[in-house]
């Protein structure tokens, strides 16, 4: 097998993408730092949905609470015959309920705190920028197929890195958020294809399944629009993956959706940025594309890249965020770290009156995504977490309380790092963050700093003291958690705050968090009874967080 499947911009995608996942499953060789990587993703993601559980946060209780009603019985599922399981569970759980159910359920609550992976779709080698977003909350869907046809934790980890090579690519060659399409399109396309691959459909059948996602299921970012965000916001990935899952099932059923969708004049690909620049003879009839001239047919807008082998993967270019935050605020808080390691006289008046004023600059779309002046005055947990004012100035006013604790000694990630609680109600009115807020402004950093995403998060910070003086953390390109963070100044020692933050994250549902984080640990040396039975463990909820 090649290292790389290419699917031509005049070559029906969509069932090029079938037939890339169906051999994938079939003999994909990742080599083992994608699997390590996509692992350490999948520990993230659970613990983060985890401990939203636990906390009571609306969305995951409200989709944890309607799974119920929708239990699995009989041995199996009609529509797919190598499922041996008629469904599989939610977080916490030991009750089969509906497949789609159970995926809504828990990747809502993996995106509840908006604390897991991230991408901005980015591949200057094959100049495919797109910078299109993309989080890592799909790994529900791999993990479900793996449960309903009895495999082992291999099979998954296998499925987690397609439905992140698929969606991280797409995300490489179309920015969705330019049309104001919401980024979770990609995730939803890539679920169909990876659920649809595991679960032993045919090729036309995931062609169909991804032509109704992509006809059907189509959803703006209204859901991130508005002066304070709602629900939709965080379970938005979670309800198209559960449409995904639908159109997979009935595609397997016989259901026929529309074919070629990548190629279709009215879906949103070529709808928006009209036909590729090759028109070459097509490669089969009887599509219902339309025509350029005789013989000849309109291509997509892209070409699509897929690995196979090897460490060239999407998910190696992924990021991790290292705390609750919007990952376009990670260059501030990196640059508001580094400041305060080299200036810590700016934290001795626990009021933070040793600090007159805080200007951040940073590109677009970061300025214009969490510097939305609606945001200034965030009034609830998911609006305070994309609003840089409040993420920078809680950051912080936890510096400014632990200072005196410290004596002085240097505050990192793991000291600072934001966790629920500080988006609680109480913090969200905290009178110091308040304070420190009024000193704040957030500027576009125009051109330069534009040109410099989505390789890096260029983003610089100036503190000026309450005598006049000046300090600059300069531009920070790769903060803590970026994937390219050991290629700049900031390293930091990734998988140890990692550890600290499952931890912190796993003491909010449990005692001891450590068999939580084994749990979801070295997928791919867990048997098939072991990957049954993952999400049977106590998970109690205390009470309402919101």
């Amino acid at each position: 097998m090649s290292h790389f499947t290419t699917l031509a911009a005049d070559s029906n995608q969509a069932l090029g993408l079938a037939e890339y996942a169906i051999n994938f499953m079939a003999g994909a060789s990742p080599a083992q730092s994608v699997l390590d990587r996509t692992n350490l993703f999948f520990t993230d993601a659970c613990l983060c949905g985890i401990s939203a559980i636990a906390l009571g946060t609306n969305a995951p209780v409200l989709l944890r609470e309607e799974a119920t009603q929708y239990p699995a019985s009989g041995k199996s599922v009609p529509w797919a015959r190598s499922a041996v399981r008629a469904g599989v569970p939610a977080f916490g759980s030991a009750t089969d309920v509906h497949v789609e159910k159970a995926i809504v359920a828990n990747g809502a609550a993996v995106r509840e705190w908006d604390s897991n992976g991230t991408n901005f779709g980015f591949n200057p080698a094959l100049g495919h920028t797109a910078g299109e977003f993309g989080h890592n909350d799909f790994y529900g869907v791999p993990l479900a197929a793996a449960q309903l046809r009895a495999m082992d934790g291999a099979f998954a980890l296998r499925g987690m890195v397609l439905v992140d090579e698929i969606r991280g690519r797409l995300a490489e060659v179309f920015s969705l958020k330019s049309y104001k399409i919401d980024h979770v399109v990609h995730g939803a396309i890539a679920s169909a294809a990876t659920f649809g691959a595991m679960m032993g459909a045919t090729a036309e059948q995931i062609e169909s399944a991804i032509g109704m996602v992509v006809a059907h299921y189509i959803p703006f970012r209204a859901i991130r629009a508005g002066k304070q965000l709602s629900d939709s916001k965080g379970a938005s990935a979670a309800i198209s993956t559960e449409a995904a899952i639908m159109a997979v099932r009935r595609s397997m059923m016989g259901f026929l959706g529309p074919r070629d969708i990548f190629r279709n004049p009215e879906a949103i690909f070529r709808l928006f940025e009209g036909p590729g620049q090759l028109f070459r003879k097509t490669e089969s009839a009887g599509t219902g594309i339309p025509r350029h001239k005789e013989g000849k047919t309109y291509a997509s807008p892209f070409d699509l890249v897929l690995a196979n082998s090897g460490q060239d993967f999407a998910v190696m270019g992924m990021h991790f965020k290292l705390g609750l935050y919007e990952h376009q605020s990670a260059g501030a808080l990196q640059g508001l770290l580094n400041l305060l390691s080299r200036h810590p006289h700016l934290l001795d008046d626990q009021s933070g009156d040793c600090i007159g004023k805080i200007v951040v600059r940073a590109y677009e779309p970061a300025f214009g995504i969490i510097g939305d002046p609606a945001k200034r005055d965030p009034k609830t947990r998911q609006s305070a977490d994309h609003s840089m004012l409040y993420l920078v100035c809680t950051m912080l006013r936890k510096a400014l309380e632990l200072h005196a604790a410290k004596k002085g000694a240097s505050l990192g990630w793991k000291d600072l790092m934001l966790l629920p609680h500080d988006f609680g109600p109480h913090a969200l009115k905290d009178p110091l963050t308040r304070r420190l807020m009024d000193k704040m402004s957030f500027e576009h950093g125009g051109p330069d700093y534009d040109a410099k995403y989505p390789d890096g998060i260029p983003t610089s910070m100036v503190i000026t003291d309450d005598e006049g003086k000046v300090f600059d953390s300069g531009l920070v390109m790769y903060p803590g958690g970026h994937a390219r963070n050991h290629l700049g100044p900031d390293k930091v020692d990734r998988d140890d705050i990692l550890a600290h933050k499952f931890q912190k994250l796993g003491e909010l549902a449990a005692s001891d968090p450590r068999p939580l984080v084994a749990r979801f640990s070295n997928l791919a040396a867990k048997s098939a009874s072991d990957t049954a039975s993952i999400m049977n463990f106590p998970l109690e909820i205390k009470g309402r967080f919101d």
